[in-house]
């Protein structure tokens, strides 16, 4: 596991816990919806923590004989795990508690102490915020923005804990609305309200992570920068003629699979073209660390035939 990672996690991890334990006793004790609502997606979020730390130590398995390629992809697999339970408990319990509170509403106690449960809460997200934003800024490719680093990213746990961290915060400043308005209109409709707001904004949360894991858990390709960098360590090799396919693969956020098709020159005997084969796997994984499996397979070019023009008349 990557120590930039497991930071990322364990840092989520204990500011989770301790806000869930604090919205949830501060609900009891207001009985404001927007505090319950933010004290499940808490709790949501350190089960969440929970399950990316065990997919990390369950992706850094060896390979066996079952698994020849390792068990990476379980750490996309459990993050597509996260995000259905963001969507059905976090956002679903939020979205009942919010409708409920709509129809039997009560009116909030004690609002200086939500005001205080929600400043500290914003304190701790703002700290588990920034080590995680810092940790994905450093781990991203310099010449990619925020949003892109997120799509092109190959390793979840690092912008998972972002999007997470950000719902948090978010959440939390519509928590405090909520109860700001109610306090001053005497309606619990905008506490009930906010809950509604926050479970749609652990819905689109979901909806993201499962769109950015699901192509890394069917099967995607490296970065294109990857793929070329692959491309022109092959392309200079001692008697190939042509590169016809670099195909990639990634098992996990550093385990990538790469298969090479290139047409060799013809009069080149086996045991040379073996010799070279050889040569361009240390070249790959010399540029590119990341490869862990190379299959080069000598293939014949064929030429693309030019349509034949139409005769003038």
């Amino acid at each position: 596991m990557k120590a930039s990672a497991k930071k990322v996690i364990l840092a989520a991890l204990a500011a989770n816990l301790m806000i869930a334990t604090v919205k949830f006793l501060a609900a009891w004790w207001t009985g404001s919806s927007a505090l319950l609502s933010e004290g499940i997606h808490s709790l949501v979020d350190t089960g969440n923590q929970i399950l990316m730390f065990y997919g990390q130590r369950r992706a850094a398995l060896p390979a066996d004989d079952e698994f020849p390629f390792g068990h990476g992809k379980e750490i996309y697999f459990w993050s597509f795990v996260v995000a259905i339970l963001v969507f059905s408990l976090g956002a679903g319990l939020s979205f009942f508690e919010g409708v409920s509170h709509l129809l039997h509403p009560n009116l909030i106690s004690k609002v200086r102490v939500s005001y205080l449960v929600i400043a500290a809460s914003m304190l701790f997200e703002g700290i588990s915020w920034v080590i995680s934003a810092r940790e994905f800024a450093r781990e991203k490719p310099a010449h990619y923005g925020f949003l892109k680093a997120i799509r092109k990213g190959k390793d979840p746990t690092m912008f998972l804990v972002v999007l997470e961290d950000s719902a948090a915060l978010l959440g939390l400043a519509v928590a405090l609305a909520g109860i700001a308005l109610t306090s001053w209109t005497g309606s619990p409709v905008y506490d009930g309200s906010a809950s509604i707001v926050i479970a749609l904004i652990l819905g689109g949360t979901a909806v993201v992570i499962a769109s950015e894991t699901k192509g890394l858990l069917v099967g995607e390709a490296a970065q294109r920068e990857v793929v070329q960098a692959i491309r022109e360590a092959v392309a200079h090799g001692e008697h190939v003629e042509h590169v016809n396919e670099v195909l990639t693969l990634h098992m996990g956020p550093e385990y990538i699979v790469a298969n090479i098709s290139l047409d060799f020159a013809d009069e080149v005997p086996a045991g040379e073209i073996e010799r070279t084969v050889v040569v361009l796997e240390r070249e790959i994984k010399a540029r590119v660390p990341e490869v862990k499996k190379v299959f080069i397979e000598a293939e014949a070019w064929r030429r693309p035939r030019l349509r034949a023009s139409s005769p003038h008349r």
